[in-house]
């Protein structure tokens, strides 16, 4: 490829004027050395004209000149001729082509190299041509060496990047391979790829292209608020140009914002910015980097597919392994009380009891050992309803005070054989403090969480505190005018922190070998989270690690405002 072309001509001791004269003097063009050399102007129209073998076809080199194009040595693809004449005026960069022209219904295909001409003042408003005739046979053979250059180098650049990004769906690849090729080919200081989120009231940059001394922006959040071209064109979908007035080291001098866009939904940013001048973006620069737009737009959200298809199979495999691990451990659970019961039953039935009192005590053991089947079978079932969709629950009022009694009743007794102690705290009202919720899920839940508390400490004892929130929340349509905030805290085994996510997750169990060691199948934190949501509340779990205790805490709507004796702290 070769340079544009001055008008300074130092080897043949030309001035500026002189020189645009020569290039206008059929003898000097003769002298370039070249079987085809001529000028033009924007239009196409010839400015100086040689062709050595014009006389053999009956063509005089003088008489090109002046004449309208179509009627003298006229390329047949004329409109396609010209804008490729724009195109290399406007980014003042050779081509090298192949065009076919007629004359006098012959038929000439030439092989060409078209340079802008720069003048005194930096203007090009004239190309120079230079070029040979190709014979019938070559011409095939001429063509396919000049795929590889094309035609078009804005469509060459434009294939050999999409063509890059399509290779693969990993979207970092498409991101880094976006900023490499388009900053080197553009040439600009920096150029960065952004992803969009919809609703995001900031974009990240992902990838980054940048030559030296030009700060990294490489994993910031820009703020859209803060840029509000980037916000333009991320919404707007047109390209936004931006040319800083004056100088400011602080800021780019020139900037070309694109968005990338899928379905006609924007989900990035493409930004080229110039540092070390003012730039002049060209049509054909902007309209390569929209194209190119597209594209990238294209393979982002395939790549995001790929990606969310690739969580989404892994979760599948994890939740298929652990639903294979909690039935082997359910089944051992089930099994458990079950033989339990068939064992002491059978005693009785056999006779084997010496005495009426030690009889009774076989079938008490089969009756708690029925109990805790029961419970371990509601749980399953549980579970079953929420997966299904269909755990429907009829919500109402429902007195605190009478709901902590109850709880009471039934954990007392089990806290005592552990020697642990167990405090429930209400706060102190005037009046009743009623919550917005289903009295036997309610009791559930806190039956769980206590019951879990007491069966992982071995020492202290477990604490149910509850405190009003003064809040309003919405739920269901309805407004209610706080919360009730109910605190389990124990002082047993604790969760390392690595493994607390686990804990709500259904099938899942932190250790498998502490439901072995402890009993229960392990859903019961899972259960009551998804109780609680149901009745518009929220479940928390803080340990600060192993061996230092547990604390659950979960909301449910409060019904009515209480008047409350002491003051309450309120969020």
């Amino acid at each position: 490829m070769t340079a544009p072309v001055n008008l300074q001509c130092p080897r043949s001791g030309y001035t500026d004027m002189e020189s645009a004269t020569a290039l206008g003097n059929p003898g000097f063009l003769q002298g370039v050395g070249s079987e085809l050399v001529f000028t033009q102007d924007a239009s196409g129209q010839y400015r100086a004209f040689y062709w050595q073998e014009a006389e053999r076809y009956g063509l005089k080199n003088e008489q090109v000149v002046g004449l309208p194009l179509t009627d003298t040595l006229c390329p047949i693809a004329i409109e396609a001729y010209r804008e490729q004449i724009q195109r290399i005026l406007e980014q003042r960069t050779p081509e090298r082509c192949i065009h076919s022209f007629s004359y006098r219904e012959q038929c000439f295909t030439f092989e060409l190299v078209i340079s802008p001409i720069l003048q005194p003042d930096g203007k090009t408003t004239t190309v120079l041509v230079m070029g040979h005739l190709l014979p019938e046979a070559s011409i095939q053979s001429v063509i396919d060496s000049l795929v590889p250059l094309s035609l078009d180098p804005n469509q060459k650049l434009l294939t050999q990047i999409a063509r890059k990004i399509r290779r693969t769906l990993d979207l970092e690849i498409i991101w880094q391979q976006t900023v490499k090729s388009l900053g080197k080919a553009l040439q600009v200081s920096r150029c960065i790829v952004c992803s969009y989120k919809p609703d995001d009231l900031e974009v990240k940059v992902e990838a980054e292209y940048s030559q030296k001394g030009v700060d990294s922006k490489q994993g910031k959040q820009l703020k859209l608020d803060s840029e509000p071209y980037l916000r333009q064109a991320l919404f707007c979908r047109e390209p936004v140009v931006i040319e800083q007035v004056g100088s400011c080291e602080t800021r780019p001098q020139s900037i070309l914002v694109v968005s990338t866009c899928y379905q006609d939904k924007p989900n990035g940013l493409i930004s080229l910015e110039q540092w070390d001048r003012q730039r002049q973006w060209s049509e054909a620069e902007i309209e390569l980097v929209r194209e190119l737009a597209e594209q990238v737009g294209t393979a982002i959200a395939h790549g995001i597919m790929y990606k969310e298809l690739e969580i989404a199979s892994e979760q599948a495999e994890e939740a298929s392994r652990l639903k294979s691990e909690f039935l082997a451990n359910t089944s051992h659970e089930l099994r458990t009380p079950l033989n339990g019961m068939i064992g002491f039953l059978k005693l009785v039935l056999e006779g084997m009891a010496d005495d009426p009192e030690e009889q009774r005590d076989f079938i008490q053991e089969a009756h708690r050992l029925a109990i805790h089947l029961h419970n371990l079978i509601n749980d399953i079932l549980d579970i079953a309803k929420i997966e299904a969709g269909k755990m429907e629950l009829e919500l109402g009022q429902v007195s605190l005070k009478d709901l902590m009694h109850n709880v009471e009743d039934f954990t007392r007794n089990l806290a005592q054989q552990k020697k642990l102690s167990l405090n429930i705290e209400l706060p102190v009202a005037r009046d009743e403090i009623i919550v917005y919720g289903n009295y036997q899920r309610l009791l559930q839940v806190l039956l769980n969480l206590i019951g879990n508390a007491i069966k992982f400490t071995h020492e202290g004892g477990v604490t149910i505190s509850t405190e009003v929130l003064r809040r309003k929340v919405t739920f269901k349509d309805q407004e209610f005018p706080g919360l009730v905030r109910v605190r389990v805290a124990d002082t047993g085994i604790g969760v390392s922190l690595d493994m607390q996510a686990r804990l709500f997750q259904l099938f899942s169990q932190v250790d498998g070998s502490r439901t072995r060691g402890f009993g229960g199948t392990g859903l019961g934190l899972a259960i009551s989270q998804r109780l609680v949501e149901t009745m518009g509340g929220v479940v928390n779990f803080y340990s600060m690690g192993e061996g230092l205790g547990s604390t659950v805490t979960f909301t449910i709507p409060l019904y009515q405002e209480p008047l409350m004796i002491s003051t309450q702290q309120n969020e």
